[in-house]
């Protein structure tokens, strides 16, 4: 804030720096120091670092060394997130192209701690009870995005999540024992894709595909959803699936040649 301007007797500084540093993270600034961040605010360094390390205690902020970068968590207060990514606008065309093709709904989601954040969806239809929106959250083990990208995850990541996990039976189909999870994990990550039969929702089937940036790291996962009573899971495996994996593919090579469309 310029030296000099007046605000409103209601105004607090302190939101305003917080948010500023939310805002320093943008295209080109997915990692910031904190030297980047206390120049780009305006703040001292020690002001930046006391408000990095709230918004890192709060999960909107990750540490990776000297580095800060922001998590998926800044999806519930506005599109800070997508806008250091730009995750949204590369698979956005390919999920329209998806939808059109098998007529279902698809969507795009990360993984943020122990649940799946939708960044990007194309709706066709209502199939669940609860609206999906960008920033919608739903807990991992339940999701068939969610299996794909915990498939995804090394050893002592997996074992963090299945530590800090809670299990929520959601449906009577819910995987809710951390070593059956364990065993659906392993058989992911060997074919490449997730089929998630009503688990999340009584009547939802779902498939996921992994989305890898060019170092194969799983950064982000593709689905679609289809209502059990039309779509059986053979039909979803040949009808569905195909369509599915040639479009994780496309995304892939979009985002191979899209290095601000990053993924933290």
């Amino acid at each position: 804030m310029e030296a000099g301007s007046e605000r409103p007797a209601h105004h607090v500084q302190s939101l305003e720096r917080g948010l500023a540093v939310i805002k320093a993270f943008g295209s080109g600034a997915a990692r910031l120091t904190l030297s980047d961040v206390a120049k780009s605010t305006g703040l001292t360094r020690a002001a930046a670092r006391r408000f990095l390390l709230t918004l890192a205690d709060l999960g909107y902020v990750r540490s990776e060394g000297r580095y800060f970068t922001l998590t998926a968590r800044v999806l519930e207060l506005g599109y800070a997130y997508l806008s250091s990514l730009s995750l949204s606008e590369v698979v956005q065309p390919h999920l329209e192209r998806l939808s059109a093709e098998v007529h279902e709904s698809c969507s795009v989601s990360v993984l943020d701690g122990t649940d799946i954040v939708y960044v990007a969806r194309v709706a066709v239809s209502r199939i669940m009870t609860v609206s999906i929106n960008v920033g919608t959250r739903f807990p991992a083990h339940a999701t068939s995005m969610g299996h794909v990208l915990l498939a995804g995850l090394d050893e002592p990541a997996l074992e963090a999540y299945l530590r800090d996990a809670e299990f929520e039976r959601l449906t009577s189909h819910t995987l809710t024992a951390p070593e059956a999870l364990r065993t659906e994990l392993a058989a992911v990550r060997g074919q490449g894709w997730a089929l998630v039969d009503q688990e999340l929702e009584e009547g939802l089937r779902s498939v996921a595909a992994p989305i890898r940036d060019p170092h194969g790291t799983v950064v982000a996962a593709v689905n679609i959803s289809t209502q059990a009573h039309r779509t059986g899971q053979d039909a979803v495996r040949t009808s569905l699936l195909p369509s599915l994996l040639a479009t994780a593919e496309r995304i892939e090579a979009d985002l191979a040649v899209a290095p601000s469309a990053r993924v933290s």
